[in-house]
């Protein structure tokens, strides 16, 4: 099944024949290893660097190491979900500028949105306005249901990536939303102005997809991404002028009740 690893780069090559053996099919999802008694004669090298390699190997989501009887290292079915980890941990650690944020996603739910219009069934859009209907009573709540109403947003949004029906896009799509709260929580005030204008564009959106509108959908996603990236941007110029986040909430609500008299 192996070759004796080459003397100069044996840990690299045990890694990369286990990991070759994986990809190919030659071992599939489900099956062990053999054990480390056997893979060491296999591969003419020590114990040490076996497990070295089978750590990186498990750390690459290729195997899971389960210890005690009938352990062993068991091949790991293929998924997104090592990407989309990682995707989610830059997200969350703020290490991405607003700016490269905002293009990322506009590429990505802009194409996202156009194809769920061109596969959406009837059941998706019934989900999708289900969804709608729900996140509408959150608005009618204000303020105080503001996480409950960025709940549904991101409900809605990992709605319409299923409803491509391609794992990709659902994977990296919930990745995005389930870490760029820290962002939103930094950047964005989310008063009664800013949820009506979220849920409208929400609204847009789920009509264009419902009307198997690819074109409208993709620029509405769009034009979603830019302007609430607008409004981050902004914050974060005053946030860098020294104001501080408490006065930005006071005076944005403020303008939103000054805004309800007239």
């Amino acid at each position: 099944m192996f070759q004796t690893a080459k003397p100069t780069r044996v840990f690299q090559e045990v890694v990369g024949q286990i990991e070759e053996a994986i990809l190919t099919g030659r071992i599939e999802a489900g099956q062990t290893l053999p054990s480390e008694r056997d893979l060491k004669q296999m591969f003419h090298i020590s114990r040490g660097t076996l497990r070295e390699a089978l750590r990186v190997l498990e750390h690459k989501g290729l195997i899971e190491i389960r210890m005690g009887v009938g352990g062993g290292s068991v091949v790991r079915a293929m998924d997104a979900g090592g990407v989309t980890e990682s995707l989610g941990l830059l997200i969350r650690s703020q290490a991405v500028s607003l700016q490269h944020l905002a293009e990322f996603r506009q590429g990505v739910e802009g194409s996202i949105a156009a194809q769920a219009a061109e596969r959406r069934t009837p059941a998706d859009v019934c989900k999708l306005r289900e969804l709608l209907a729900a996140a509408r009573a959150c608005v009618a709540g204000g303020d105080r249901r503001r996480d409950e109403f960025l709940e549904k947003d991101k409900q809605i949004h990992t709605a319409i990536a299923a409803t491509t029906q391609n794992p990709i896009y659902q994977s990296v799509l919930a990745s995005i939303h389930e870490n760029i709260h820290r962002y939103y929580d930094r950047f964005l005030s989310m008063d009664e102005r800013e949820l009506e204008e979220n849920y409208r564009d929400l609204c847009g959106l789920v009509e264009a997809i419902a009307a198997g509108s690819a074109v409208e959908a993709r620029r509405l996603a769009r034009a979603h991404v830019r302007r609430f990236n607008a409004h981050m941007q902004r914050r974060a110029r005053q946030e860098t002028s020294g104001a501080p986040a408490a006065a930005r909430r006071r005076g944005t609500a403020a303008g939103a009740a000054s805004q309800r008299r007239r």
